[in-house]
Protein backbone atom coordinates (compact mmCIF):
# COMPACT_ATOMS: atom_id res chain seq x y z
CA UNK A 1 0.00 0.00 0.00
CA UNK A 2 1.67 3.20 -1.20
CA UNK A 3 -0.17 5.78 1.15
CA UNK A 4 -3.19 8.26 0.94
CA UNK A 5 -2.02 10.31 -1.69
CA UNK A 6 -4.09 11.95 -3.46
CA UNK A 7 -5.26 11.61 -7.03
CA UNK A 8 -7.89 13.47 -9.05
CA UNK A 9 -9.65 11.51 -12.19
CA UNK A 10 -11.91 12.82 -14.37
CA UNK A 11 -14.42 10.88 -16.18
CA UNK A 12 -14.46 8.77 -13.46
CA UNK A 13 -18.44 7.76 -14.09
CA UNK A 14 -17.96 4.59 -16.04
CA UNK A 15 -15.41 3.05 -18.17
CA UNK A 16 -12.03 3.58 -17.96
CA UNK A 17 -12.34 6.23 -15.44
CA UNK A 18 -14.54 4.07 -13.50
CA UNK A 19 -12.17 1.22 -13.44
CA UNK A 20 -9.13 4.15 -12.40
CA UNK A 21 -11.21 5.01 -9.51
CA UNK A 22 -12.08 1.67 -8.08
CA UNK A 23 -8.48 0.07 -8.35
CA UNK A 24 -6.37 3.63 -7.12
CA UNK A 25 -9.11 3.57 -4.13
CA UNK A 26 -8.44 -0.24 -3.63
CA UNK A 27 -4.71 0.58 -3.54
CA UNK A 28 -4.75 3.25 -0.49
CA UNK A 29 -5.12 6.04 -2.45
CA UNK A 30 -7.47 9.03 -1.75
CA UNK A 31 -9.12 9.32 -4.81
CA UNK A 32 -11.71 12.21 -5.98
CA UNK A 33 -13.42 11.77 -8.87
CA UNK A 34 -15.24 14.40 -11.70
CA UNK A 35 -17.79 13.97 -13.88
CA UNK A 36 -21.26 15.30 -15.00
CA UNK A 37 -22.94 12.62 -13.33
CA UNK A 38 -22.29 10.32 -10.51
CA UNK A 39 -21.73 6.56 -10.47
CA UNK A 40 -24.36 4.52 -8.79
CA UNK A 41 -22.17 2.34 -6.96
CA UNK A 42 -20.00 4.86 -5.38
CA UNK A 43 -17.95 3.27 -2.88
CA UNK A 44 -17.44 4.60 0.89
CA UNK A 45 -13.68 5.38 0.02
CA UNK A 46 -14.14 7.20 -2.65
CA UNK A 47 -15.22 10.68 -3.16
CA UNK A 48 -16.71 12.31 -6.20
CA UNK A 49 -18.24 15.51 -7.32
CA UNK A 50 -20.07 16.48 -10.23
CA UNK A 51 -19.30 18.89 -12.65
CA UNK A 52 -19.54 19.54 -16.26
CA UNK A 53 -15.57 19.78 -17.29
CA UNK A 54 -16.69 21.73 -20.43
CA UNK A 55 -17.61 24.57 -18.11
CA UNK A 56 -13.34 25.16 -17.66
CA UNK A 57 -14.03 28.02 -15.06
CA UNK A 58 -16.10 26.17 -12.52
CA UNK A 59 -13.79 23.43 -13.05
CA UNK A 60 -10.97 25.57 -12.37
CA UNK A 61 -12.79 27.31 -9.26
CA UNK A 62 -13.71 23.30 -8.08
CA UNK A 63 -10.04 21.99 -8.36
CA UNK A 64 -8.29 25.06 -6.58
CA UNK A 65 -10.75 24.48 -3.86
CA UNK A 66 -9.60 20.85 -3.71
CA UNK A 67 -6.41 21.56 -4.12
CA UNK A 68 -6.24 24.12 -1.27
CA UNK A 69 -7.56 21.12 1.11
CA UNK A 70 -5.00 19.33 -0.31
CA UNK A 71 -2.94 18.72 -2.59
CA UNK A 72 -3.12 16.27 -5.87
CA UNK A 73 -0.01 13.81 -5.75
CA UNK A 74 -1.61 12.52 -8.96
CA UNK A 75 -3.92 13.69 -12.26
CA UNK A 76 -5.41 11.66 -14.68
CA UNK A 77 -7.20 13.11 -17.63
CA UNK A 78 -9.60 10.35 -18.52
CA UNK A 79 -12.60 12.35 -19.65
CA UNK A 80 -13.51 12.30 -23.34
CA UNK A 81 -16.35 12.54 -26.08
CA UNK A 82 -16.24 11.28 -29.90
CA UNK A 83 -17.88 12.34 -32.39
CA UNK A 84 -18.49 9.48 -35.15
CA UNK A 85 -18.28 12.12 -37.88
CA UNK A 86 -17.08 11.77 -41.87
CA UNK A 87 -14.73 14.15 -43.05
CA UNK A 88 -17.87 15.88 -44.93
CA UNK A 89 -19.71 16.61 -42.17
CA UNK A 90 -17.40 17.15 -39.56
CA UNK A 91 -18.39 20.47 -38.34
CA UNK A 92 -16.06 22.83 -36.20
CA UNK A 93 -18.48 22.33 -33.29
CA UNK A 94 -17.31 18.80 -33.13
CA UNK A 95 -13.77 19.77 -33.39
CA UNK A 96 -14.38 22.35 -30.20
CA UNK A 97 -16.45 19.92 -28.49
CA UNK A 98 -13.66 17.22 -28.72
CA UNK A 99 -11.03 19.85 -28.14
CA UNK A 100 -12.49 21.19 -24.89
CA UNK A 101 -12.51 17.80 -23.19
CA UNK A 102 -9.64 16.09 -24.48
CA UNK A 103 -7.54 19.02 -24.74
CA UNK A 104 -8.55 22.34 -23.03
CA UNK A 105 -9.91 20.60 -19.82
CA UNK A 106 -6.71 19.19 -19.36
CA UNK A 107 -4.74 21.51 -19.65
CA UNK A 108 -7.05 24.05 -16.70
CA UNK A 109 -6.48 20.85 -14.46
CA UNK A 110 -2.88 20.40 -14.82
CA UNK A 111 -2.35 24.31 -14.37
CA UNK A 112 -4.49 23.93 -11.18
CA UNK A 113 -2.94 20.80 -9.79
CA UNK A 114 0.61 21.57 -10.68
CA UNK A 115 1.36 24.18 -8.12
CA UNK A 116 0.83 21.55 -5.03
CA UNK A 117 3.08 19.06 -6.88
CA UNK A 118 6.23 21.64 -7.17
CA UNK A 119 6.00 22.12 -3.68
CA UNK A 120 5.39 18.56 -2.89
CA UNK A 121 8.79 18.39 -5.00
CA UNK A 122 6.92 15.26 -6.64
CA UNK A 123 3.42 14.00 -8.92
CA UNK A 124 2.55 12.03 -11.12
CA UNK A 125 0.16 12.91 -14.25
CA UNK A 126 -1.09 10.07 -16.93
CA UNK A 127 -3.25 11.33 -19.77
CA UNK A 128 -5.34 9.16 -21.75
CA UNK A 129 -5.30 9.39 -25.27
CA UNK A 130 -6.13 6.76 -27.76
CA UNK A 131 -4.87 4.50 -30.94
CA UNK A 132 -7.72 6.79 -32.57
CA UNK A 133 -4.62 9.40 -32.36
CA UNK A 134 -2.87 7.43 -35.23
CA UNK A 135 -6.18 8.03 -37.41
CA UNK A 136 -9.43 5.93 -37.52
CA UNK A 137 -12.53 6.36 -39.93
CA UNK A 138 -15.57 9.00 -38.87
CA UNK A 139 -13.15 10.17 -35.92
CA UNK A 140 -11.44 13.54 -37.53
CA UNK A 141 -11.91 15.86 -34.08
CA UNK A 142 -11.83 12.45 -31.84
CA UNK A 143 -8.05 11.60 -33.40
CA UNK A 144 -7.00 14.97 -33.34
CA UNK A 145 -7.75 15.93 -29.90
CA UNK A 146 -6.51 12.68 -28.72
CA UNK A 147 -3.58 13.35 -31.08
CA UNK A 148 -3.09 16.77 -29.30
CA UNK A 149 -2.86 15.69 -25.60
CA UNK A 150 -0.07 13.72 -26.70
CA UNK A 151 2.18 16.31 -27.76
CA UNK A 152 0.79 18.39 -24.70
CA UNK A 153 1.97 15.64 -22.66
CA UNK A 154 5.28 15.30 -24.10
CA UNK A 155 5.70 19.43 -22.82
CA UNK A 156 4.40 19.18 -19.97
CA UNK A 157 6.64 16.42 -19.29
CA UNK A 158 9.78 18.36 -20.67
CA UNK A 159 8.64 21.78 -18.42
CA UNK A 160 7.60 19.49 -15.45
CA UNK A 161 10.94 16.78 -14.57
CA UNK A 162 12.50 19.52 -12.43
CA UNK A 163 10.37 18.81 -10.25
CA UNK A 164 10.09 15.04 -10.07
CA UNK A 165 6.53 15.02 -11.66
CA UNK A 166 6.14 12.42 -14.87
CA UNK A 167 3.75 12.72 -17.44
CA UNK A 168 2.72 10.00 -19.17
CA UNK A 169 0.27 8.68 -21.57
CA UNK A 170 -1.51 5.45 -22.17
CA UNK A 171 -3.36 5.26 -25.57
CA UNK A 172 -6.21 2.44 -25.17
CA UNK A 173 -7.40 0.90 -28.33
CA UNK A 174 -10.53 -0.88 -28.06
CA UNK A 175 -11.52 -1.07 -24.80
CA UNK A 176 -15.62 -2.40 -23.74
CA UNK A 177 -16.34 0.99 -22.37
CA UNK A 178 -20.02 2.63 -23.06
CA UNK A 179 -18.70 4.65 -25.39
CA UNK A 180 -16.64 1.92 -27.46
CA UNK A 181 -20.00 0.18 -27.93
CA UNK A 182 -22.67 3.23 -28.78
CA UNK A 183 -19.63 4.06 -31.33
CA UNK A 184 -18.87 0.21 -32.57
CA UNK A 185 -22.07 -1.74 -32.51
CA UNK A 186 -20.87 -5.70 -32.70
CA UNK A 187 -22.58 -6.59 -35.86
CA UNK A 188 -21.69 -3.53 -38.05
CA UNK A 189 -19.08 -4.59 -40.61
CA UNK A 190 -16.83 -1.93 -39.51
CA UNK A 191 -16.96 -3.02 -36.19
CA UNK A 192 -15.97 -6.87 -37.15
CA UNK A 193 -12.63 -5.36 -39.31
CA UNK A 194 -11.46 -3.70 -36.06
CA UNK A 195 -11.54 -6.88 -34.24
CA UNK A 196 -10.12 -8.72 -37.01
CA UNK A 197 -7.21 -6.12 -36.99
CA UNK A 198 -6.63 -6.85 -33.46
CA UNK A 199 -3.91 -9.89 -33.39
CA UNK A 200 -5.48 -11.16 -29.75
CA UNK A 201 -8.42 -11.19 -31.11
CA UNK A 202 -10.75 -9.43 -28.26
CA UNK A 203 -11.52 -6.39 -27.08
CA UNK A 204 -9.83 -4.58 -24.16
CA UNK A 205 -11.31 -4.69 -20.61
CA UNK A 206 -11.23 -0.85 -18.30
CA UNK A 207 -9.33 -2.86 -15.56
CA UNK A 208 -6.31 -3.67 -18.07
CA UNK A 209 -6.05 -0.23 -18.51
CA UNK A 210 -6.51 0.61 -14.60
CA UNK A 211 -3.73 -1.66 -13.60
CA UNK A 212 -1.28 -0.16 -16.35
CA UNK A 213 -2.08 3.41 -14.99
CA UNK A 214 -1.72 2.29 -10.97
CA UNK A 215 1.90 1.53 -12.47
CA UNK A 216 2.42 4.69 -14.03
CA UNK A 217 0.60 6.84 -10.59
CA UNK A 218 3.45 4.55 -8.35
CA UNK A 219 5.79 6.69 -6.06
CA UNK A 220 7.98 4.34 -6.40
CA UNK A 221 7.45 2.23 -9.49
CA UNK A 222 7.93 4.55 -12.47
CA UNK A 223 9.31 7.50 -10.95
CA UNK A 224 12.45 7.26 -13.89
CA UNK A 225 9.23 7.03 -16.53
CA UNK A 226 7.90 10.58 -17.91
CA UNK A 227 7.04 11.68 -21.72
CA UNK A 228 6.04 8.03 -22.71
CA UNK A 229 3.13 6.93 -24.41
CA UNK A 230 1.97 3.13 -23.45
CA UNK A 231 -0.43 1.36 -26.56
CA UNK A 232 -2.56 -0.77 -25.06
CA UNK A 233 -4.17 -2.37 -27.72
CA UNK A 234 -3.58 -6.08 -28.51
CA UNK A 235 -1.28 -5.82 -30.50
CA UNK A 236 -3.16 -3.82 -32.90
Amino acid sequence: MESRKRVLVTGASRGIGRAVMRRLASDGYRVTGLARKAPEDLAENEEFFCIDLADLDATRALVTELAAEQPFFGLVNNAAMAPTTSLDDCSIADMTDAAVLSMYAPLVLTQVVVSGMRRMKEGRIVNLSSRAALGKVNRTAYSASKAGIIGMSRTFALELAEHNITVNVIAPGPIATELFRSASPPDHPRTKALMQAVPLQRVGEPEECAGTLVFLASPSMSGYITGQIIHINGGQ
